[in-house]
């Protein structure tokens, strides 16, 4: 994983919890949880329904 051994993620791990604290961890996970489903909703979407949208959008 990029180069680092378990002893440095462990580092950064106790690094972010000091940062970020305990209870502002589970919010980032649900914030980049939803945007990464969004960005695969619209991975998925395909071209000729968003450019409808876009169409439709721009009128």
């Amino acid at each position: 994983m990029f180069g680092l051994g378990w002893p440095e993620v462990g580092v950064i791990i106790i690094a972010f919890l000091v940062i970020f604290g305990s209870k502002k961890i589970p919010e980032l996970g649900s914030a980049l949880g939803k945007t990464l489903r969004g960005f695969k909703e619209e991975l998925n979407t395909p071209p000729s329904e968003s450019t409808e949208e876009q169409d439709s959008d721009r009128a």
